[in-house]
This record gives structure tokens, sequence and C-alpha cells, in this order.
């Protein structure tokens, strides 16, 4: 069982979160506290967290939880760091999921050690969740597998070195809407094929699922399952010629590159 876990920020992936450490039996909603200065949101919490205990603000958090989470957008880190000056200890383990908030800046305005980032995506929401953490230098194993356990409760969770977190932004984190993107895409390309809007988009949500699952249930390389659906003179062979030709991986490559970029832009 988690210790008393607390969040600064009760909005959509705090709530994933939560949630999901809750019904995986991880924490008790009585040993939840949380702040947020959005009464909707605070609302919403409690709501999804049964149990759970909204406080007055973010210093009365980190009084009372042993294990921090930072839920708040980069852009409001800054706020956070002054309402928490010397309200951390060493009895707290901070976990920041601020896109760009690297670890040095997190343990310099913290003036704590115990800080782990993570970069979790919104199919937390569901247990579908891509996470991956990197840990401050003197984090030891046992916080590190506390927070990996609790971030595999909503999906995979993979520590990757820190300098490799803006890139895991910029694909996994922001990868969820390239996939949205590419279902809404599938589906007009259908409908203008004519297919009903309705039957179009189904048909692509299963099709993304039914494809995504394959490379994990089968364990081959998407390149060899691409040649299981291709044949010579083939209609697949036809529509990855066409992606091709349009500039399909150039576009994946620089979506990535951006975000990852705007990552690092974000940390600074």
């Amino acid at each position: 069982m988690a210790p008393t876990t607390g969040f600064v920020g009760a909005g959509q992936m705090a709530r994933a979160l939560a949630a999901g450490f809750q019904q995986a039996g991880l924490v008790k909603g009585d040993d939840v506290v949380f702040f947020d200065p959005s009464r909707d949101a605070a609302s919403a919490f409690e709501q999804a967290i049964p149990g759970s205990r909204g406080l007055e603000d973010e210093p009365s958090v980190a009084e009372q939880a042993e294990l921090l989470f930072l839920a708040v957008k980069p852009q409001v880190m800054p706020v956070v760091f002054e309402k928490l000056a010397g309200k951390i200890t060493s009895s707290t383990l901070v976990v920041s999921i601020a896109a760009g908030i690297g670890l040095d800046r997190l343990v310099k305005e913290l003036a704590s050690e115990r800080v782990i980032r993570v970069m979790p995506n919104t199919p937390c929401l569901i247990g579908q969740g891509a996470s991956a953490f990197s840990c401050a230098d003197s984090v030891s194993s046992e916080d590190s597998q506390l927070v990996q356990g609790l971030l595999e409760s909503v999906g995979i969770a993979i520590q990757v070195e820190e300098g490799q977190m803006d890139a895991v932004t910029g694909l996994s984190g922001s990868g969820p809407a390239y996939i949205y993107r590419v279902i809404e895409l599938l589906s007009e390309a259908g409908e203008a094929q004519g297919l009903p809007r309705q039957v179009a988009q189904q048909l692509a949500v299963q099709t993304a699922l039914g494809a995504a699952s394959m490379v994990r249930q089968t364990g081959e390389s998407p390149d060899v399952l691409i040649g299981h659906v291709s044949s010579p003179g083939g209609t697949t062979i036809a529509g990855l010629k066409s992606l091709a030709d349009h500039g399909l991986a150039e576009a994946l490559m620089a979506a990535v590159q951006s975000a990852s970029e705007r990552s690092r832009e974000l940390g600074q």
C-alpha cells in the first residue's frame, strides 16, 4: 500500500492517476489529499476518488503527503515552486508530471533530492497509459519501484534517462493526439469513398485498436506485420505507396520533433 498521497493540481491527469491507484488497491481514498484552485476540478476529483480530502492550499498538501504529485501545467510550476518553498522535507517523495521541467530545476526549486519526473499520457484514464519516468540521483530503488508500481496500475511504465524525457513527451506524451488525428482522417477518407460516417469511424477505430494489439500480442515488428497484410500488386501496396508519396514518414518525424522541442522550451 502506498503512503499518504497528495496531488497539487486535481485536473484530468491527476484524477486518472489517483483513480487508477485506488482501483488497483494501491492507494486508499482516505489517504489521498489534494488542492486545486478550481472549484470544478476539486469537485470532480472528490467524486472520482471517494474518501479523498481537498485541502486549503499547496503547503497543506505538502505537509500531509508522504508521496506528492505535482500535477499542474509547466506554466504554473513557478507559482507552485513559490508556494512550496521550504515546505518539502526529506520524508516526502515528489513526483512531477509537468512537461519539460527537468530534474535539476525540480531539485533546486524544491530543495529536495527525492524527486522523480514522470511523463504519463491521457490513456491512463482507461488504464492504457504509456508512462516514462526518470529519477534524481539520490532517489532510492525503493522510491523508484514504488512509483513504477503505481504507474503500472494505469498502463505501462518505463524508466529512462533524464535526457530522453523530452523525446518521450514528443512521442507518447503527445502521441495520443496523433493517433486520434489518424483515426479521424481514416474515417473521413472512408466516408469520401461512400461509407456512412458512423460506419467509417467504427471501422477506423477498430482497425487502429486491432493493429496496435497485433504488435503487442505477437511480438512481431510493425515491418513484419506490414508484410503479412501486403501482397504484390495488391490494395495494401497501393495504399502504402500513396502514404510514402504524400510524406507520412516525414510528417510523423516532424510531429515528434516539434513536440520534443517544445518540451525543451517549456523547461527553460
